[in-house]
């Protein structure tokens, strides 16, 4: 059974931790930053799951910001809304006061003189005028200790479960015990840090178990269906060719292993499932719709399909991907600088930019940084697959975010104007813009793959090649919804060039198709290169773990791209500049250490940005090379990664100013027989009551305020009074 302990001696432990703690604790980074951290690394060991750490991630951020915001006279906080104000604390100091005096009175009398002593010391401390004065020192001890318990409560809570949870668990807790808190502070009442750190987490918890995610039952959805059948892609160790009977190809396929692998190395499932198959109803930060159960936002004009009107985009799509794998160890020189001819300056959806003239930061020319194709290609593919140490795409922004935030060529001015502000504040809104960016962007991307359900690429190869080629009816093997060819990348195979000799010997028979392509990784993965070949079309594979191959949910849009493009609008906005410091970010992979599907790249590879719209734009562009997405995946999530990135800085902002406060709201009022419906817009996370007045001076409320979910609302007022007016009025909490 585990030991209580005592609540006046739990009231002094604070004080006594503090007086282990050194003072540099605190000193090297915020508290928000140790805590955003801490989640990251929780979510290392934890199996991938994009959309479900992207809302970990928000929900910590909102945490933080929540109880930062609680002692501020301005800022609203978003699901949880108080203020404590100096007074607030003062009363609290004097009530422990109180309680630790009844504790120590008999440990003032003891008989043991160095306890006596040390009792009546600490007695007279907290009865003195300094105790009992509030500074503004002490007030942001309160909000560190308040954001510590709520980041603390919610990290906790949400990792329970996972694969790692133990570990995770033993973390959280030593790193609570290492700031000078207590976990044995669980109370919600009061105006102590800790229980208002508490009384937060417990809101956002609340919240979580009614998003629409399903969290309670392990985000699935026992409603879904797929109905194709599944691709065997590995099987006794050997990777399996062909398509199975009954496939559809404009449809995503679950794949089946004997022994998967998550991407970061943990056990995966035997059978694929859709991960994020609940995020078409989970809720935004920022996103609205019209209509239930439709994407949050879509494109207009969805995917292309095999065998319809986009039947063209389709092919093109599979034989832009297979000339991407054809490159994987091209040793063509390219210049990958931002510089002019290299990468970035791209339109929006686009990959038609060629880099820029000078620096725009310092004015000077870039270097020229000058690589073989497939070593770029394939750094690039397992640099952004899932974060360079496993952090998932939203997780991979946030360190990106911290990266920007220690450079020395940083001011800290929020939107590039104003005063500087502490470290803390910079951390605590930064985190929850970029966490409501990618929280938002999962939501939009997740919400069009439930919604379309779109093939991957290994689906869309192996189908057409199983038909044959459609480039030219007068040649052997052909299928109107087959494979294209093109020299070099896709080719069929002849009698004489499968003789001995020939270019496609010892690959296939006259009449199938292979492609010039990656054949899959190696034995020994740290020893050795699998260089590209010709292999059967039927056997092509991404560029990928033999124990992953493709992600286990469908294809369009790009969760990369989507993630990306969404944090790069919300740095940009944050930093008042679309520039990485001094117009460079940059990522090193060293000659023969750096990637894990093979031994490589064969010479360092350092990438290279000027923009976070040039990362961003990198990151959609690798999961071509990794043969994970289609160019319409990627491009179309880029736009929807803009428009979510740009809604969502047009929003976080107002609650840092408290200006979300100020929204009028214009009900809608319909009578219907003896009842009355109001509808009315609102704001998720704030508060809303009907009210009804005869004469438009004396109001009653006649629908009690509650927290807005969604944000076209309604409320049926029944029976309704007799005629009069009705009105909606908002807050950021329960009134």
């Amino acid at each position: 059974m585990k030991r209580q302990t005592s609540k006046p001696l739990r009231l002094l432990l604070p004080f006594l931790c503090l007086a282990w703690t050194t003072q540099n604790c605190l000193a090297a980074r915020s508290v928000a930053r140790t805590w955003n951290e801490e989640n990251l690394a929780a979510i290392r060991i934890d199996r991938p799951n994009p959309p479900v750490h992207a809302r970990n991630l928000f929900h910590v951020a909102v945490a933080m910001y929540d109880a930062w915001a609680a002692y501020d006279d301005q800022a609203v906080g978003y699901l949880h809304h108080e203020r404590v104000t100096a007074a607030d604390l003062l009363a609290q100091r004097r009530q422990d006061a109180e309680t630790a005096a009844a504790f120590l009175r008999p440990l003032a009398a003891s008989n043991l003189p160095g306890l006596r002593n040390a009792a009546i010391a600490l007695r007279r401390y907290m009865a003195s005028t300094r105790y009992l004065t509030i500074s503004a020192a002490d007030i942001e001890a309160s909000r560190r200790e308040a954001i510590s318990h709520a980041a603390y409560r919610v990290l906790r809570s949400r990792y329970l479960n996972s694969f790692s949870a133990f570990a995770t668990s033993q973390r959280l807790d030593k790193r609570l015990r290492s700031l000078g808190y207590s976990a044995a502070n669980i109370g919600t009442s009061g105006n102590s840090a800790a229980a208002v750190g508490n009384r937060i987490a417990a809101s956002i918890l609340a919240w979580g178990l009614a998003d629409g995610s399903n969290q309670a039952g392990s985000y699935r959805d026992p409603d879904y269906f797929n109905p194709q059948p599944e691709l065997i892609v590995l099987e006794g160790g050997i990777a399996q060719a062909g398509i199975p009977a009954g496939t559809d190809p404009n449809r995503w396929q679950p794949l089946a292993f004997d022994n998967p692998e998550t991407q970061n190395q943990f056990p995966g499932e035997l059978l694929q499932s859709f991960v994020g198959v609940t995020w078409l109803n989970t809720l935004p930060f920022a996103l609205t719709r019209a209509t239930p159960g439709v994407p949050w936002l879509d494109p207009g004009h969805g995917f292309s399909r095999l065998g319809s009107p986009t039947d063209q985009e389709y092919k093109q799509g599979a034989l832009d991907l297979l000339w991407a794998s054809s490159r994987l160890n091209s040793q063509e020189i390219i210049d990958i600088s931002p510089g002019p001819g290299g990468y970035g300056n791209n339109p929006l959806g686009e990959d038609t930019g060629s880099g820029y003239e000078l620096n725009p930061v310092t004015g000077k020319p870039y270097h020229a940084n000058r690589v073989e194709l497939g070593n770029f290609a394939r750094v690039l593919a397992e640099f952004w697959a899932d974060g360079p140490d496993s952090e998932t795409p939203p997780g991979h922004w946030h360190k990106i975010a911290n990266q920007v935030s220690d450079s020395r060529h940083l001011e800290r001015r929020i939107g590039g104007i104003g005063e500087k502000v502490d470290r803390l504040e910079w951390d605590v809104k930064l985190y929850f813009a970029v966490a409501a960016a990618t929280h938002d962007a999962a939501c939009a991307a997740w919400s069009l793959k439930r919604y379309y359900e779109s093939p991957r690429p290994i689906t869309m190869i192996r189908y057409m090649a199983s038909l044959g080629q459609s480039s030219d009816p007068d040649l052997p093997s052909y299928h109107p919804d087959g494979l294209p060819l093109e020299p070099g990348v896709a080719e069929l195979v002849t009698a004489e060039t499968a003789a001995p000799g020939g270019r496609h010997h010892g690959v296939g028979n006259p009449g199938e198709i292979v492609v010039y392509s990656w054949p899959g990784e190696p034995p020994e993965r740290d020893k050795q290169t699998n260089h590209v070949r010709w292999i059967r079309a039927l056997e092509w594979i991404p560029y990928q773990r033999k124990t992953f191959i493709s992600p286990a949910f469908p294809g369009y849009i790009s969760g990369h791209s989507t993630f990306s493009r969404a944090a790069a609008e919300i740095l940009a906005a944050y930093t008042g500049s679309p520039w990485f410091p001094r117009g460079m970010g940059t990522f090193i992979a060293r000659k023969n250490k750096f990637l894990v599907f093979e031994r490589g790249p064969s010479q360092t590879v350092v990438l290279q940005w000027a923009s976070y719209f040039d990362a961003a734009d990198q990151a959609g562009l690798s999961r071509r090379f990794g043969g994970i997405h289609v160019s319409e995946d990627d491009y179309h999530g880029r736009v929807v990664g803009s428009q979510t990135g740009q809604q969502v800085w047009a929003l976080v902002s107002r609650y840092w100013d408290g200006s979300i406060l100020n929204d009028s709201v214009t009900p809608t009022v319909t009578p219907e027989g003896d009842d009355v419906r109001v509808t009315w817009t609102g704001r998720r996370g704030l508060y809303y009551a009907v009210q009804w007045s005869a004469d438009g001076d004396v109001w009653s409320t006649v629908s009690p305020a509650s927290q807005a979910t969604e944000t076209q609302l309604e409320r049926v007022i029944t029976p309704a009074p007799d005629a009069g007016i009705y009105r909606v009025v908002s807050g950021a909490a329960p009134f």
